[in-house]
């Protein structure tokens, strides 16, 4: 049955905003590059050095700075303009690039050189991806936001179809130096278009938070989030066991098929072209099995396919066993991509996002070397043989961390929290505050109300609060207090205007047991209140210069 065309899950729909293709055909000349310099480096390396965990390391090198330093880079995309952010990332990468060509021109590269630049192009990968993959909401409404993920997927398999094939022709015929100078050289059109993309951004009439406390932000939010947290452990585990496919490409290509860097390039673009199949039927995928059923699917097909891959000494079988697991690979990623993306509001969209490239990125780069090691005790066949098993066990995790249901984006709230009444003069820093919320719960609500509280104390928890408590009056056993803690006056702003739409129904739903002709009462209180009052009656008071405005904004829910 044929697809309608205005459908906005349909896999083409994002491409009829403007912005988004300009951008998207940009990356796919820009992932073009990235893994024609991947074969180039690879295979230089094998030139280089005969230790396999040498070979496998220019992988870790690419992967390992988006491990170490995605969360500030989702804290640093959260907080600035998200284009100027990914300018000055591909500016890093740029320049990785282009000292690496100019080295190997100079024939001056060392193994240790080639892992030194290639971390610094990953440095400059990881400080792009979060930036440009929170804007995607930007670039799409949220109904085709499932599809311009699949499609971003799309384009680096696309580039991973034919880049390595490219890649190794480029080697074969022009040396790695050419393969170095190619990646320089696409990363420019996505720079212009990044440069000419008037981004508009929405002002906060709250002050900016430092990187810091906005990285313990991220942390926090993720920590009290179970779906963020399963699908992040999900994440890492398949990183840490599929690794060991293009971990051990050169040496497949090398040593179980006795090929060169065509050859290489011929696999790569195999599992390139099996992942474009993969991303082609997300839609699809997610229309017929639920997340737990299509990731333990797409993780026993890998099994199946990565034991093809060990014990096959024909090029062809190989080839169509990494098209096999290739097309699952990206299912299985793109799932967790997108859970990640529809469970993250806007506000930590970079950070939870960073978040996941660190858990895939990491999974690889710890599995990459350990695929190595092993790689050098027993032979490529074996590791490869070890990684099926452990691959074909891995759904066993879905008893414990169960796949959580995808639904839609948990969107901002449309509504915004009237503020609350202040008659103390405030300054940002005041605090810490105390917030008192009293509710009267009929005796036999109490087990129903105790477990909505549950999950309200991670609603607090994730956007700011924390030493979150409910207590029951031993004397009223209906009367019932949650209490919580903001650091300062201007997290407790921050917590209050984090609140999502879904987590407002939350919060309501826990009021809509409060009985009684009175309503939920609520306290706000300065814990520590000596700024609040002067040390001497001539000392000038200068928190009326401080104050944040508050500001008279429609109703909402009192706490």
């Amino acid at each position: 049955m044929t697809e309608p065309p205005d459908r906005p899950d349909r896999i083409t729909a994002p491409l009829r905003h403007s912005i988004f293709r300009r951008i998207w055909l940009a990356s796919l000349l820009s992932n073009l590059g990235i893994l024609i310099q991947g074969v180039g480096a690879a295979w230089a390396m094998t030139q280089m050095t005969a230790e396999a965990d040498k070979v496998a390391l220019v992988q870790t090198a690419l992967m390992l700075p988006v491990m170490l330093i995605s969360m500030p880079a989702g804290a640093i995309a959260d907080m600035h303009d998200r284009r100027i952010v990914a300018l000055v990332s591909l500016a890093i990468a740029l320049s990785g690039a282009t000292t690496l060509t100019v080295l190997a021109w100079l024939n001056l590269v060392t193994p240790n050189i080639l892992l030194a630049l290639c971390f610094v192009v990953g440095s400059g990968m990881a400080l792009f991806g979060p930036a440009w993959q929170s804007s995607v909401s930007e670039q799409v409404p949220s109904e085709t936001l499932p599809a311009a993920v699949a499609l971003n997927g799309i384009s680096y398999n696309i580039a991973r179809s034919f880049g390595p094939a490219i890649g190794g022709i480029v080697v074969a015929s022009a040396g790695a130096v050419a393969a170095f100078a190619a990646n320089a050289v696409l990363y420019l059109p996505l720079l212009v278009v990044l440069f000419l993309w008037n981004r508009v951004s929405e002002p906060s009439r709250l002050p900016r938070e430092r990187l810091n406390r906005a990285i313990v932000s991220g942390v926090r939010y993720i920590t009290n989030s179970p779906s963020i947290k399963i699908v992040l452990t999900r994440t890492m585990v398949t990183g840490i066991i599929g690794g060991s496919v293009s971990a051990l490409m050169p040496l497949v290509a090398r040593d179980l098929l006795h090929g060169g860097a065509q050859t290489y390039g011929i696999m790569l673009g195999a599992f390139g072209m099996g992942a474009v199949i993969g991303a082609l039927n997300i839609s699809e995928i997610r229309s017929r099995l639920s997340g737990e059923a299509a990731v333990r699917t797409c993780a026993l097909l890998m099994g199946v396919a990565i034991a093809i891959v060990a014990v096959s000494k024909q090029p062809v079988i190989t080839a169509a066993a990494l098209v096999v697991a290739g097309a699952v690979w990206m299912l299985a990623i793109a799932l967790f991509n997108i859970g990640v993306q529809l469970s993250a509001p806007r506000w930590v969209a970079g950070r939870s996002l960073a978040a996941f490239q660190a858990s895939i990125a990491g999974g690889i780069a710890i599995g990459s070397w350990c695929w190595g090691r092993i790689t050098d005790l027993g032979g490529v066949e074996t590791a490869l043989l070890i990684s099926a098993g452990l691959m074909l066990l891995s759904p066993l995790l879905g008893i414990w961390l169960r796949m959580p249901p995808v639904g839609a984006r948990n969107e901002d709230a449309t509504v915004a929290l009237a503020d609350p009444e202040v008659r103390l003069q405030l300054t940002a820093r005041s605090g810490p505050l105390v917030v008192e919320i009293e509710y009267r719960v009929a005796q036999d609500k109490a087990r129903a109300f105790h477990n909505v509280m549950q999950d309200v104390q991670l609603s607090r928890q994730r956007n700011g609060a924390y030493g979150w408590s409910i207590a029951r009056d031993i004397a009223d056993p209906e009367l019932w207090t949650e209490r919580y803690h903001c650091p300062t006056w201007l997290d407790f702003l921050r917590q209050r205007n984090r609140a999502t739409q879904i987590e407002r129904e939350l919060h309501q739903k826990a009021a809509d047991f409060h009985i009684g002709a009175d309503p939920i009462r609520v306290r706000r209180m300065l814990e520590r209140p000596f700024g609040s009052v002067r040390w001497k009656d001539e000392t000038p008071d200068r928190a009326a210069k401080e104050v944040i405005p508050v500001v008279a904004t429609a109703a909402g829910s009192s706490t």
